[in-house]
């Protein structure tokens, strides 16, 4: 096999690894906002920063720009946790006080977005369901190389001349 072969094999072999990374990611995470509305504690924190990223915009595709915000609150053990938070209300600006919600053994994992399980499952659910389909193009495109680069038996044998017309 050689070094093109190899990569029909090794590029989609990446994109199965970063799509499965994603999806324990996404899950993780859906998990811990869940469980911080459930069982968790809340505590009143206050939005140190506001800020946006921007991304795409080079060539013909779009700009996305999403909104972050920073918050500091204190813990019911008396601990002080920031943290950085992405796609957050855009009504919250710098000086507001927001409930945020955590788990007493991981703070740093706190949200402030309000409690809406229907929506966190609709989303954890339409972020594995791309990731589950990326990683299926891509096992099918290995396997689709597969084939197209084994020797079926059908032709002539490697390096041999075919003289027919």
């Amino acid at each position: 096999m050689g070094l093109l072969h190899a990569f029909f094999y090794i590029i989609p072999g990446v994109f199965v690894v970063v799509g499965v990374l994603g999806m324990v990611r996404t899950l993780k995470r859906s998990s811990q906002i869940s469980r911080a509305w459930r069982h968790g504690r809340t505590a009143e924190a206050r939005c140190l920063r506001s800020y946006t990223t921007t991304s795409g915009g080079s060539g013909d595709t779009s700009v996305t720009t999403t909104l972050h915000h920073v918050f500091e609150f204190t813990t019911a053990e008396g601990r002080t946790v920031r943290i950085n938070e992405s796609d957050g209300r855009s009504t919250v600006v710098e000086g507001d006080f927001v409930t945020v919600y955590y788990l007493p053994e991981n703070p740093e994992g706190a949200t402030a977005q309000p409690p809406a399980q229907g929506r966190l499952a609709v989303g954890t659910g339409c972020t594995v369901a791309f990731l589950v389909v990326v990683i299926g193009f891509a096992v099918a495109f290995m396997i689709g190389a597969h084939f197209l680069f084994s020797d079926t038996g059908t032709g002539p044998e490697p390096g041999a001349v075919d003289w027919t017309p």
